[in-house]
């Protein structure tokens, strides 16, 4: 009786044993697992949750995106990317060609007369890109492509749109949301609520009350249907390719924040700077303590790490025009800060939370879009300057720990609502970090950004200095992408940067 219940003791552990390992494979992805026992070696074997897919490799086939396009006439305005070449222009031409760049920043005229289905010609990606290819299994995720708009022109959004539509893969794009920032323009109404009926998967989404792009792009994330979030700016062309190596490297890696290599679209032709078939000198973003975004050139250690164009570029902060992110982890690290005002500094906030929380912000060299940068928006807002610096202000107070010093020194208006309290309430965001338990600051710029010129916290002097004779400050010479130069000799001149008193 005591042998039998020792091997009925026996089976029971094994039992047991059995049925915690299988809840375990259950539980991480259902994999296969050879289990050691007493005196015999069980292999067990799960079915994958991805048993249904095809092995392999998407094929090109499956890859076909929602809308063909029309046929392309070579000769065209704008054709391939190219530049407008403008004729002689009539003075009713000339009239609508200033007040379209005086309203828009950009040449509107220009971009009225190149196709809304504009091709982009020849992929020249670099060759590793064309050859790269995505596995069925687990298979790329749906997405929610959200295009924030005000006063857009209709012919740069629309190109926006069937850009998307004309290079996303039809069984990954979920749906084209509009998020309508309170226009005023006539024809981004009803016009547009009717044109886009025709389009099936693109839905308008309006903001009564024009409260500025985060708000926006958070109500675009309140109704996304997608497993991952795409964001774009309402003036993009997409190139061919683009969608795929985002959501392949978000597959991939979910906590993964990833931006396209963003092509310049010229303001004035709208010529798109097409990739070029060589190992591209890439930048990255990075910021300086005014807390601007700026690019700089990929460090040596960067290039070392990378193996081929396919390989992301990690990046310390991005521009957050254009990015993806998995919507269940954009949620779980908190989204935008829903008390920023209007847009500035999200960007920024967003790439030390990312970091510091777990994640990892990276550029996507083999996705490209085109974007056309202007020298400054056309749009306005109450107090705008006071609204970024109180943004930037919030950031700093959560996420930057004693190096918020840095900055208020070097922002007299950001340490003016500092003192004043008028930032606004961060306890909830302060509790997100808490709760994430998120690195500091210092981590970040010793692990993410060594490259970072770093100031003394609390130097012990600070200030400018003056020229009591000649009543101005001490300045120093101005030259392109660097942020410290040799101080100088110059002439007091009063009017401005570092001179005035």
């Amino acid at each position: 009786m005591h042998i039998s219940c020792c091997r009925l003791t026996f089976l029971v552990k094994v039992a047991v044993s059995c049925t915690l390992i299988v809840l375990f494979v259950l539980y991480y992805n259902y994999k296969a697992f050879v289990i050691g026992l007493p005196g015999a070696t069980l292999q067990l074997l799960v079915p994958s949750p991805y048993a249904d897919c095809p092995p392999g490799f998407y094929a090109k086939e499956e890859l076909k995106p929602h809308m063909q396009r029309p046929p392309q006439d070579p000769t065209a305005p704008g054709a391939d990317g190219k530049a407008f070449e403008p004729h002689l222009l009539t003075a009713k031409e000339g009239k609508e060609l200033s007040q379209g760049f005086i309203k828009n920043q950009f040449n509107q005229f220009a971009s009225d007369r190149i196709s809304l289905h504009r091709l982009l010609g020849e992929d020249t990606r670099h060759p590793d890109c064309l050859e790269q290819k995505f596995l069925r299994c687990p298979g790329l995720p749906t997405t929610s492509v959200i295009i924030v708009f005000h006063n857009e022109a209709w012919s740069t959004l629309l190109r926006t749109v069937y850009s998307v539509l004309h290079t996303a893969p039809a069984a990954l794009l979920t749906e084209v949301l509009l998020v309508d920032d309170a226009s005023t323009d006539d024809h981004l109404k009803s016009r547009l609520d009717d044109y886009v009926q025709q389009l099936k998967i693109v839905r308008v989404l309006r903001q009564r009350e024009r409260k500025g792009l985060i708000t926006a792009r958070l109500l675009g994330v309140q109704a996304a249907r997608g497993e991952v979030l795409t964001f774009l700016d309402s003036h993009c062309e997409c190139y061919p390719g683009w969608l795929e190596p985002l959501l392949a490297r978000i597959a991939e890696q979910p906590t993964a924040v990833v931006s396209p290599h963003i092509a310049p679209i010229d303001q004035n032709t709208l010529m798109f700077t097409k990739p070029i078939p060589i190992q591209y000198p890439y930048q990255r973003g990075k910021f300086d303590w005014m807390l601007r975004f700026r690019w700089e050139a990929i460090p040596e250690e960067e290039k070392l790490r990378r193996k081929n164009e396919t390989d992301p570029v990690r990046t310390p902060t991005f521009a957050g025009g254009l990015f993806s992110v998995s919507k269940a982890y954009f949620e779980h690290i908190g989204s935008y800060d829903d008390q920023m005002r209007f847009w500035g500094g999200e960007n920024l906030e967003l790439s030390f939370r990312v970091w510091q929380c777990g994640g990892q912000l990276e550029i996507i060299p083999c996705s490209v879009v085109g974007h056309i940068f202007r020298k400054k928006s056309p749009h306005t807002f109450t107090n705008a300057s006071y609204a970024i610096t109180r943004n930037l202000v919030r950031l700093a107070e959560v996420w930057m720990d004693d190096y918020k010093l840095a900055f208020y020194r070097r922002n007299r208006n950001a340490a003016a609502i500092f003192k004043e309290n008028s930032f606004g309430d961060v306890t909830k965001r302060r509790e997100l970090r808490k709760r994430l338990k998120c690195r500091d600051f210092s981590w970040y710029l010793k692990n993410i950004y060594p490259e970072a010129y770093v100031p003394d916290i609390r130097p012990v002097k600070h200030g400018q200095l003056s020229n009591i004779g000649g009543k101005c400050f001490l300045d120093v010479g101005k030259k392109k992408n660097k942020d410290w130069e040799p101080v100088n000799k110059f002439k007091c001149h009063g009017n401005s940067g570092a001179q005035v008193r």
